[in-house]
């Protein structure tokens, strides 16, 4: 499994949705006088599972297409080969933070809601509803600028949390399949080992026999 090509879109795809939770329905203008929700100051799709995650997959590429970079296609586990293995675990595990944190941002974004104009002025008229809001479909009405800022907060975010899921998913099994690649390398060097000395053992049979004869 190519994990780096299955990050990169995801990756790309976390980017263009943060970037339209700056521009509610569109509009600009909301941005320019930062009528935004603070969470989008974290920039947890853009940096994050954006082009941090961008950056991982692109190396986890570069490693999974080494000629070295094979599992027990070989008797002997060189030096190359461990260092891609070690690598790979290091920026799977990265990759797993760094979801991990846009997951952690968008699902709190969720329940704070969206920052709005309402008839009390510009807060966050649902931060005191630990995410209640969410099926409480009447209420969203309350929001009267900008227009329709519940639903376009609340699908982004969604999407969002469902990419940095689907990453964090990836990333593991990725863990998973080096921790098995190590293994398996760690398998061979044991195997080469016992072949060895049982073909030294095998080689000086009579020699021992011999000197234990003669003692």
């Amino acid at each position: 499994m190519c994990s780096g090509c299955l990050l990169i879109p995801l990756a790309l795809w976390s980017i263009v949705v943060n970037i339209l939770l700056y521009f509610p329905n569109g509009k600009t203008s909301y941005a320019a006088s930062y009528q935004l929700p603070n969470y989008v100051w974290y920039f947890e799709g853009i940096c994050f599972s954006g082009v941090m995650i961008l950056l991982l997959a692109v190396i986890l590429i570069t490693l999974e297409s080494n000629l070295f970079y094979r599992c027990c296609q070989s008797e002997s586990c060189n030096k190359t080969y461990r260092v891609s293995l070690f690598i790979s675990i290091v920026l799977a595990l990265l990759g797993i933070a760094f979801s991990g944190y846009n997951c952690i941002i968008s699902a709190l974004g969720l329940i704070q809601g969206p920052f709005c104009n309402s008839s009390t002025g510009w807060d966050y008229i649902f931060k005191d509803t630990a995410g209640g809001y969410l099926t409480d479909y009447s209420a969203w009405s309350r929001c009267t600028e900008p227009a329709n800022i519940v639903e376009w907060n609340i699908i982004l975010l969604s999407i969002l949390l469902a990419l940095s899921g689907l990453q964090m998913i990836i990333c593991f099994l990725k863990v998973t399949a080096e921790l098995k690649r190590t293994l398996c390398g760690t398998y061979s060097v044991f195997v080469q080992v016992i072949k060895n000395l049982r073909s030294f053992l095998q080689q000086h049979q009579a020699s021992l026999a011999s000197a234990i004869s003669l003692s």
